[in-house]
């Protein structure tokens, strides 16, 4: 899985005038959950734009005040108006210690079904995964090169070597519908019989 490096600061005092004073400082108030004490730290907010704003899942190498922690994105706030950073939650990560991330899915293939007229629609464009740090995929590729139209890609045909996807096996990950378009030709084509 790829890696995102970001420094930070421990934060002296938590609250909410703290929070603000940092937010007029363009730093990000973060906690990473998971050790033995939760961490408060803070990070300059142009520092995030290559996390927060990228399909990709990260596993993230933090530095806080000289300490190494590696982690993932847990949950991140957007203020209502501005849409600026509010704050950021961090899980610490485990070698021996599975984790549950939001993994991107990647189309592949050229479906049989779009070929002929129809139209593909993808339900999900994460997926959550539970795996040890090192097991975690970058991507889940879903192939529908044999999806026709009318059929449909679930999760449980999905591969899953070391890790689970935390979904039920017949939940439907992307299928082919008919358009109107492929309807007119099917139509076309019966009248020419």
């Amino acid at each position: 899985m790829k890696s995102f490096t970001l420094k930070g600061l421990v934060r002296e005092s938590v609250g909410k005038a703290s929070a603000t004073a940092l937010r007029n400082a363009d730093r990000v108030p973060c906690v990473i959950y998971g050790g033995e004490n939760p961490v408060h730290f803070s990070v300059e907010t142009k520092d995030l734009k290559g996390l927060v704003y990228t399909p990709d899942a990260l596993i993230v190498d933090l530095e806080i005040s000289g300490k190494q922690y590696k982690a993932a994105l847990q949950d991140l706030q957007f203020h209502p108006v501005t849409e600026n950073i509010m704050h950021l939650d961090f899980i610490q990560l485990f070698e021996d210690k599975p984790v549950t991330m939001q993994v991107p899915v990647r189309i592949t293939g050229n479906s049989v079904g779009v070929r002929a007229g129809g139209v593909l629609v993808v339900n999900y464009r994460k997926l959550p995964v539970r795996a040890l740090p090192a097991n975690l995929p970058d991507v889940i590729e879903v192939d529908i090169t044999e999806l026709n139209i009318g059929n449909k890609m679930v999760m449980g045909k999905l591969p899953q070597e070391n890790y689970k996807i935390l979904q039920p096996d017949n939940i439907v990950v992307a299928y082919v519908k008919a358009s109107r378009n492929s309807a007119k030709m099917a139509a076309a084509a019966e009248g020419k019989k």
